[in-house]
């Protein structure tokens, strides 16, 4: 087990599945971690409780503009100003295995705001509390993988993940002198809320995978569409 100590992370949507695993992950491995939830107490500030002064929790709801510009007024008036080595959002939502003729026009906009827009006003809002070498990451998914979608279902979604990479990759061209390590995450298919209980992969092996690639990607240049591996997940 790698350790890095003094590291500081902000990991957006953090109440339940992979990423209150992905706090107890960087937990273990020393870093100081601020996680969001948009619901009081549950698991997550059970953890704060039981980790004081290594884990704080902030509430956000990541849709909103208005809770983004608070959070990180908030962060920014800590005594470190809140600088961040790594800022990682995860959140997306899932609303079923319909056709795309057959979804209704507030599910597609739900699905696109949360899984694509907000992630990115996510980073928009907080990577100037990100240091120089620092990283910025976002939780993707092979299914928005467009030349990997040889398969039938689930269209909205994955036109979801194909939405936030490119959003990410305009992104990175936009900020691509800011010294900052660019990552699209693909966490592989696990047994969560949103991945289901017949899932082939177990979040608690997948996640120190994840975060193996965060920590040896660290200062590398660019963007790159990564699994939990660290190998490329083509576009």
């Amino acid at each position: 087990m790698s350790t890095t100590p003094n590291r500081e992370a902000l990991v957006i949507g953090a109440s339940r599945g992979l990423g209150l695993l992905l706090v107890d992950e960087l937990l273990r491995r020393g870093w100081r971690v601020v996680a969001t939830t948009r619901e009081s107490g549950g698991e997550l500030q059970a953890r704060a409780d039981a980790h004081k002064g290594q884990l704080d929790v902030e509430s956000l709801e990541m849709t909103s503009p208005e809770q983004l510009a608070a959070l990180r007024e908030r962060l920014a008036g800590r005594p470190d100003g809140g600088r961040l080595d790594l800022l990682f959002v995860n959140a997306a939502i899932d609303r079923g295995d319909l056709p795309i003729g057959e979804v209704p026009v507030e599910m597609f906009t739900e699905v696109m705001v949360t899984n694509a827009l907000s992630p990115l006003r996510a980073l928009e809002a907080l990577r100037g509390l990100v240091a120089p070498g620092g990283t910025v990451a976002v939780m993707s998914s092979e299914q928005g993988s467009i030349s990997r979608n040889t398969e039938d279902g689930y269209d909205l979604y994955k036109a979801s993940k194909a939405a936030l990479n490119q959003l990410m990759r305009s992104y990175t061209t936009r900020h691509a002198d800011d010294g900052h390590t660019k990552l699209l995450i693909d966490p592989g298919h696990n047994r969560t809320r949103l991945g289901g209980p017949d899932a082939p992969l177990s979040p608690e092996e997948s996640v120190p995978a994840v975060v193996d690639v965060l920590e040896a990607q660290t200062g590398a240049p660019g963007l790159q569409f990564l699994d939990r591996h660290g190998e490329t997940v083509p576009w």
